[in-house]
């Protein structure tokens, strides 16, 4: 599976983004996806993941309620929609695929995308 992650950018305390991951090669559907960030010089952390058909998802405590992750299994796509951003949340943001499920760890995908990166300031 190839991922490529977009919609990074630039955006004011408070604002909204959405971030995008295309998936590529292998079946899309088969795989949960996930989302994971990493601050300036800080480890990669989970962010929230979603289950092969897009019933279940998962969200990291620190972001609960700020963020909605989504699916398009006939785009092959999955999002993750951000609200209320904080400065704190600025982070390279990286799109992933599982093929044994919902996971918070970075060790159970398979396959990454390059990152987008998401900068929260005034």
């Amino acid at each position: 599976v190839q991922l490529q992650a977009s919609g990074g950018g630039l955006v004011q305390p408070g604002g909204s983004l959405r971030l995008s991951c295309a998936a590529s090669g292998r079946t899309f559907s088969n795989y949960a996806m996930g989302w994971f960030r990493q601050p300036p010089g800080e480890d990669r952390e989970f962010v929230a993941t979603i289950n092969p058909n897009g019933d279940t998802t998962h969200y990291a405590d620190s972001m609960k309620g700020r963020l909605t992750i989504s699916r398009d299994n006939d785009k092959n796509t999955v999002y993750l929609q951000m609200n209320s951003l904080k400065p704190e949340d600025t982070a390279v943001y990286y799109c992933a695929a599982a093929r044994v499920g919902l996971s918070v760890v970075a060790g159970s995908y398979n396959y990454w995308g390059q990152g987008t990166l998401v900068t929260v300031s005034s």
